[in-house]
């Protein structure tokens, strides 16, 4: 049955782990520049800790880290233990890049942060 008169809805789907949205219509092409920029690039980075001094270090390192790489990223520091256990990590603080947990139980210097993006294709 045809409905008349109604305009065709978007569909919002997220385009990366991080739920990043983005209106997909069937005319949109999936090779629009906002969507291969999304999957090119970081879309999120999260300090995984239970607010003591190592994660805080971790966290103000990591965003040095994106700083001196440029990067147009927010670095998230996440603190609900519901939320830190939903990623499966049992040693504080963790890193997590794009929903995957890079590193756990270990504080980065800036520069190993930046190691770990680069060796990660960033």
């Amino acid at each position: 049955m045809a409905l008349f008169g109604k305009k065709k809805e978007e569909k919002k789907v997220p385009i990366c782990e991080c739920n990043f949205d983005y209106p997909i219509s069937e005319e949109t092409e999936k090779t629009s520049e906002c969507y291969s920029k999304v999957q090119e690039d970081i879309c999120c980075i999260k300090v995984l800790g239970s607010g003591c001094v190592s994660c805080h270090t971790l966290y103000e390192n990591a965003k040095e880290a994106v700083q001196k790489m440029g990067l147009m990223v927010e670095v998230e520091y996440v603190t609900d233990l519901q939320k830190v256990m939903g990623y499966g990590v049992m040693s504080m603080p963790a890193l997590v890049v794009n929903e995957k947990v890079v590193s756990m139980g270990k504080v980065l210097k800036s520069s190993d942060v930046e190691k770990l993006l680069h060796n990660l294709g960033f």
